[in-house]
């Protein structure tokens, strides 16, 4: 009897310590998620362009000046609101931002805070609010309707453009290598209560159309995410798998499948498919 009790103790004291241990690094990660998850999320590289004319200012709810850029195209029935990954400005979007163009639409581009000529520092809820000053300049200032604004977000701009589309009655949204939600990028699951972007949770509530490009061999955003977000809309939905591609790559590996892609999109959007009784 006694040296059953005393094998008893002798489990229980691991079990205990490993369970000490599994509790303290999860506090411990929670905290770093909570005091450096944004210095992780946003890496803004030195400005690639100086402001210029065409360099539009935006004034944001809490009064910091972001940079933004407009090519409008006379012909178009639909402008896009373009929100960019990370890493990425005003000027190493341009090229893409111009073929956009070149797809029949007006394109209106931003800088999130801290990157390219924009002024303050970039966080979760400050991406949030310099979208909302993009979409305000396009609604109040130019007189756009809200049902001719389709929003394009590419990976960390995913997170904002879903913000915007799971409140407002946009007419489209295109998700290019979106994630569920920034940490579960790293952790595959909710681990920590103090996530970024949940697009998982929001993209429910969006009721337009919606368009996912993704590239199959996706290494920082693996192309499950596209899958997974696919399941949780509810209104008109495809993904188009760029077989091949990686993050960085997929305009260049889709070639004209991502032109075909647009197009149809856009198509679709002026003539819906009426439901056969």
């Amino acid at each position: 009897m006694g040296r059953s009790r005393i094998r008893s103790v002798w489990i229980r004291k691991p079990l205990r310590r490993m369970l000490q241990l599994f509790l303290l690094g999860y506090l411990a990660l929670n905290a770093f998620a909570f005091f450096y998850g944004e210095r992780l999320i946003f890496l803004p590289r030195p400005r690639s362009y100086q402001d210029s004319p065409e360099i539009l200012k935006l004034t944001t709810h809490s009064g910091e000046q972001i940079s933004a850029l407009y090519l409008p195209n006379p012909t178009a029935t639909y402008t896009v609101l373009y929100s960019h990954g990370n890493a990425e400005d005003l000027g190493r979007i341009r090229q893409r931002l111009e073929r956009l163009k070149n797809l029949g639409v007006s394109v209106f581009a931003y800088d999130y805070r801290g990157y390219g000529t924009s002024q303050g520092k970039p966080s979760e809820q400050n991406a949030y609010q310099d979208i909302e000053a993009a979409y305000r300049y396009l609604t109040v200032t130019l007189g756009i309707s809200p049902n001719r604004i389709i929003l394009y977000g590419r990976s960390l701009g995913s997170g904002t453009s879903v913000e915007i589309a799971s409140r407002e009655a946009i007419a489209g949204l295109i998700l290019e290598s979106p994630f569920t939600s920034t940490f579960r990028v790293i952790t595959q699951i909710a681990v920590v209560p103090f996530d970024r972007f949940d697009n998982l949770r929001k993209i429910e509530k969006v009721r337009c159309p919606v368009l996912f490009l993704h590239g199959t061999q996706d290494g920082l955003i693996p192309f499950r995410h596209s899958e997974i977000l696919l399941r949780q809309v509810r209104s008109s939905k495809q993904l188009v798998a760029i077989a091949g591609a990686d993050h960085n790559d997929l305009l260049e590996i889709a070639g004209t499948q991502y032109n075909q892609a647009i197009q149809t999109f856009i198509q679709q959007l002026k003539h819906p498919l009426v439901p056969q009784p």
